[in-house]
């Protein structure tokens, strides 16, 4: 990560806040100080010539009063006026009085040179009105001649009539009110500099110290994304940033011990993986190898290293060695042909999907084994059971007519004809079973089994083979039925195979109760798929020999299988005909607890149903 310069970081603009914040604040003050100044200092300008003019008004209305004696002690009108303003204390360098007339005529002024004005009309607008009753308010004009501002004002004059016998004209220089004002203002201009500028050194000591422990930690969470979490932050105080940085450290101890113990998993895996006999392939969304283990690599032969970032299609070249799909719906599994010449090699591929917290499909695991052996046994199995079908298919039968015939008449010897016939008669009927049964798996096995399936409402369908069961269990045996009540919950199926694989579980379940036994008959709809569970409260199963009890001629307790007529093939009939139906098959038991065998049927989709 690079290195945040001056000009982008968080310093300066902590500094330029503060001091538009100052500037605003200082311009604010200002105006407000400006303008009350100008407000006193023109207010205190007036009051000065007002009170004079109160003064020369006053007596002037007294000289005006005594108009009609047209002389006071030898002066005449003009000249009393005259010397009324001559005597007035008003700084005569700065202010121009002039006294007119109710006829609008100059009678009198204090400025030497305009004395020759004296008698002459006044022309001015401010005059005319003060005469006729409309006296204006003081104004301030720019007197371009003098090039400086200028106070103005005229002041009616009064008789005892209220009668204007005359006004008073008034210039007084302002502009020393403004030169102060504006001196003022650049001394007010400097200090602002002077403020802001110290204003702007002691932001950026206010900005360093916030933005101090934000590097430190800036720099911390460099050194974390390395994986390094030795070092700490450090505390400078007890304020927001401090409670952040302790909590900076809280967390920086909490991800090392996380990193180490994804470390120490992660080291877990990698022994797992590498002593694994079985192949492990980690694949994403696309296809693509994310991770192979050593015995993938040996089991096809090339280096795992090497096929990082390859497609599995290609690298197991599956279009081509595909021998065989178990499994088609949520995870599934493949046997893959890699024979050469006369030499078979087979492996079988289990996949599974890796999920996010979401239960979004993230990738898959794909799990290689070798089962070429296990193929070669299965095959020598298969051709058993049809070698020893077909082999012992005509001696039973001779045996069966032999019997028939000892029962027509060889029953004279009342203590030892029954009981040979009985037991010859049982052996000969449970053999025939078995013959059955292994034809059954053998055309099975060479998919020569037809299966005639139609769509069937399984709750309904459910409670018919129960029922028919029902009539013939012994009475100290219940059967419990835990089944959906709404809904209609349809399968494709062949009935007849159903019924048979639904008749195998039970009746096992039914040999194996104890008196009083309940037998529990349980259908979930598990929104995809159907899980059919029945439970018996029998002798129960050892664990390592749970997953055995599918395999052909397996009996988990051989005197007890033999004693209730047992052949050792129903289960395995069972699970061929429930994955003939792209379902799975399971057992769950615990000795001494009971036996629960558990298998799962495609739900026919909405889209399937209406075609159907």
């Amino acid at each position: 990560m690079s290195k945040v310069g001056f000009f982008r970081s968080i310093q300066l603009k902590f500094i330029i806040i503060y001091i538009l914040l100052l500037i605003l604040a200082m311009q604010l003050i200002g105006s407000f100080f400006m303008s009350e100044l100008r407000d006193n200092l023109m207010e205190n300008f007036t009051d000065s010539i007002d009170d004079r003019m109160e003064l020369l008004s006053y007596n002037l209305e007294q000289a005006f009063s005594r108009e009609h004696n047209d002389v006071l002690e030898g002066l005449s009108l003009g000249e009393e006026v005259q010397q009324i303003v001559d005597e007035i204390n008003i700084n005569s360098t700065t202010t121009s009085i002039q006294v007119i007339n109710n006829q609008g005529r100059i009678l009198a002024t204090n400025d030497i040179n305009d004395r020759g004005d004296v008698g002459k009309k006044a022309t001015r607008k401010i005059i005319e009105n003060a005469l006729f009753f409309n006296p204006p308010d003081p104004d301030v004009k720019w007197d371009q001649e003098n090039e400086e501002l200028l106070y103005i004002q005229a002041l009616p004059l009064y008789n005892d009539g209220d009668i204007v016998v005359g006004v008073i004209y008034v210039e007084a220089l302002i502009q020393s009110v403004y030169d102060q004002l504006e001196e003022i203002s650049g001394i007010f201009l400097r200090g602002s500099i002077l403020a802001i500028s110290v204003a702007a050194f002691l932001g950026i000591l206010v900005a360093r110290t916030i933005t101090k422990p934000i590097k430190e930690m800036r720099r911390q969470a460099q050194t974390m994304a390395k994986g390094d979490f030795t070092k700490k932050v450090n505390i400078y105080g007890k304020d927001e940033i401090g409670q952040l940085a302790e909590t900076f450290n809280d967390l920086n101890g909490r991800l090392k011990h996380s990193y180490a113990t994804i470390e120490e998993e992660r080291r877990k895996l990698s022994s797992v993986l590498s002593n694994m006999s079985d192949g492990v392939i980690a694949i994403d969304n696309s296809g693509a190898i994310t991770l192979m283990n050593e015995a993938a690599g040996r089991l096809i032969s090339q280096n795992p290293d090497d096929l990082i970032g390859d497609y599995l299609l290609d690298v197991l070249q599956l279009e081509d060695r595909i021998v065989d799909i178990t499994a088609l719906q949520d995870s599934g599994s493949m046997i893959i042909d890699f024979s050469e010449d006369d030499e078979l090699f087979l492996l079988r591929a289990s996949f599974s999907n890796v999920l996010d917290d979401e239960e979004e499909i993230t990738g898959f695991i794909a799990v290689l084994s070798d089962v070429t052996e296990q193929e070669k046994i299965e095959q020598e199995r298969r051709d058993f059971v049809s070698n020893v079908s077909h082999e012992l298919r005509t001696p039973l039968t001779t045996m069966k007519s032999y019997i028939e015939a000892l029962t027509d008449g060889a029953w004279e010897d009342k203590d030892i004809a029954p009981k040979f016939l009985g037991v010859a008669q049982n052996e000969t009927d449970r053999m025939i079973r078995m013959v059955n049964d292994l034809l059954q798996l053998s055309k099975m096995d060479a998919d020569e089994y037809p299966m005639h399936k139609e769509r069937t409402e399984f709750i309904e369908y459910f409670h018919q083979v129960v029922d028919r069961l029902e009539i013939s269990i012994p009475e100290h045996i219940t059967l419990k039925r835990e089944l959906p009540k709404s809904g209609k919950l349809n399968v494709w199926i062949d009935k007849d195979k159903m019924t048979q694989v639904l008749d195998n579980i039970i009746s096992n379940a039914i040999k194996y109760s104890p008196e009083g036994g309940e037998i529990r008959l349980k259908v979930e709809n598990k929104r995809h798929f159907l899980l059919v569970s029945v439970q018996d409260q029998g002798i129960g199963i050892a664990y390592d020999k749970l997953e055995k009890i599918f395999e052909r001629f397996y009996r988990a307790d051989r005197a007890r299988t033999r004693k209730l007529g047992g052949t050792g093939l129903g289960l395995a009939i069972t699970k061929e005909l429930v994955e003939a139906h792209h379902g799975k098959i399971w057992a769950k038991s615990k000795e001494g607890k009971g036996t629960t065998i558990l298998f799962t049927l495609p739900l026919m989709s909405q889209k399937r149903r209406g075609n159907r």
